[in-house]
């Protein structure tokens, strides 16, 4: 088992306190995966701005959540499963697509089953989808833009995932209620 601390504004090497700070005043807490990479401000900083980015792309809220629960699955992130599950419920998404996620089973749209499959592909093939499976994404409407906008997602999700392996980071609060593991 790792011992990472888990910062907080106070002890927080100096360049992670504001980013600690923002993330207080956004949550009203300090998430724990927060307050782990805090350790290494850069990867904090990265974390946060890519968090945002990819949050402001071109994908509603059910299809941001499908990308995210597809890899945080993949990965088997004890941490980001339930967080995100708790997210997609504050976001409005239909919990049977996030019970769809978290347990591996068909989603209820073929588009978002694309995305999925899609999403599981470059995840898989580290960023090598078959043409068949970009001839597929592209059918069910989906532009080059979400394409790059997937690996934007994945960038996010890999910081955040495998962050979460080395330190063994503990799930929030509200977020256990939606504990999660890989079967």
């Amino acid at each position: 088992m790792s011992h990472f601390t888990l910062h907080t504004v106070d002890t927080a090497p100096d360049n992670s306190k504001p980013l600690l700070q923002n993330s207080l005043s956004a949550f009203g807490f300090i998430p724990n995966l927060h307050a782990v990479m805090a350790e290494a401000p850069g990867l904090l900083d990265g974390y946060q701005v890519l968090h945002k980015l990819f949050s402001e792309s071109s994908f509603n809220a059910e299809e941001l959540t499908v990308v995210w629960q597809t890899i945080n699955v993949e990965h088997e992130c004890g941490y980001c499963v339930p967080a995100h599950t708790g997210i997609a419920h504050m976001m409005k998404v239909d919990a049977g697509i996030t019970d769809a996620l978290r347990n591996r089973a068909p989603l209820p749209t073929e588009k978002l089953q694309v995305l999925h499959d899609t999403t599981l592909a470059m995840t898989r093939s580290r960023g090598k989808p078959s043409a068949e499976q970009l001839e597929r994404f592209f059918a069910a409407g989906y532009t080059q833009r979400q394409l790059l906008e997937i690996v934007l997602g994945l960038a996010q999700k890999v910081m955040s995932n495998y962050t979460n392996h080395l330190a063994a980071t503990p799930v929030d609060a509200p977020f256990q209620k939606f504990s999660w593991s890989a079967k």
